[in-house]
């Protein structure tokens, strides 16, 4: 059985950064850390973390007074920044440079008096994050049909911004929708997208001309894992997201000479190689990684880690 791997995969600069954050953090302060909510979204990382003496949480009432506490990649409202100012947390975030640069991008849309539309998912960590982020009126929109039953006057001034990990093909029509109905529209291109999402989603692409089934590694709460899944299935290839290996049904594999393998920008590498140990148990296998992008982008460390180091 031959095994194709999408290249780029798996962990992108603001993962990596995000969970050097959290480890450094552990070997350079005395008692425990505190992180609240999942550093990324992926159980096997928030448990190595766990493993190493990280405490997480989802609410700061359950952090100490005082204590190292750290906010993860997806970003925190200025609410949650202003209770952790009063207990006197010793605040170390680990937001995406990424988030943080659709945060910045918002702020100054709104500070411009223009109405601001955000393209994301209800109830994700960056979205919620990001809302409470921009002062003034945000309307959340999914998709074209939100757009069209926003109750906003054609030519109210409008600015967008986009959730980072959404696909770029959506995200464009989404935007499309905006500028056809609004009369006057300013935002960012869909290239300041992360990054990582948009080449994920193009190795992807590629990778579903080489393949006859596709596994994605992820979480089933990682949008950027989901939509890797959602694009194999639009490219006419059965489509899987799978934690680990324990994930892989054999029936999938009944009859299939090639298998397609990628992973979502927050799972690690060590979860691949297991889906691949998982496929091999039945079938001897072939690995080849198909030619794609090689990102060296790397984020900076927040300066109280790097001083501390």
């Amino acid at each position: 059985m031959k095994i194709i791997l999408a290249q780029p995969r798996g962990f992108c600069a603001g993962v990596v950064r995000a969970i050097d954050i959290v480890e450094r953090a552990l070997a350079q302060r005395s008692g425990p850390v505190y992180v609240r909510h999942e550093i990324v979204h992926n159980r096997h990382v928030v448990e190595d973390l766990k493993a190493k003496g990280a405490r997480f949480v989802e609410d700061l009432d359950d952090v100490p007074n005082g204590a190292v506490t750290i906010f993860s990649a997806h970003g925190v409202s200025h609410a949650v920044e202003d209770e952790a100012r009063l207990r006197q947390l010793n605040v170390v975030d680990a937001t995406c440079p990424l988030v943080s640069k659709v945060h910045k991008q918002g702020q100054r849309y709104s500070s411009l008096g223009r109405t601001l539309i955000l393209i994301g998912h209800a109830g994700h960590a960056e979205i919620e994050g990001t809302l409470g982020r921009i002062s003034g009126r945000v309307y959340l929109v999914e998709n074209r049909d939100d757009v069209e039953a926003l109750g906003i006057p054609d030519d109210t001034p409008i600015a967008y911004i986009t959730q980072t990990t959404l696909s770029v093909d959506d995200t464009r029509t989404t935007i499309e929708a905006i500028k056809s109905r609004f009369s006057d529209v300013i935002g960012p291109e869909t290239r300041d997208i992360c990054y990582a999402t948009q080449n994920r989603q193009t190795a992807v692409r590629d990778l579903c001309r080489h393949v006859e089934l596709l596994l994605v590694v992820g979480a089933s709460n990682s949008s950027n894992s989901s939509r890797l899944r959602e694009i194999g299935e639009e490219c006419g290839i059965p489509s899987y997201l799978v934690a680990d290996g324990k994930d892989v049904d054999p029936s999938w594999l009944a009859g299939i000479a090639t298998i397609g393998i990628t992973a979502g920008a927050s799972a690690p590498d060590v979860l691949v190689q297991d889906v691949i140990a998982a496929i091999g148990r039945h079938a001897p296998v072939e690995i080849e990684i198909l030619d794609g992008v090689e990102e060296k982008i790397t984020f900076r460390l927040p300066p109280e880690l790097l001083e501390a180091s």
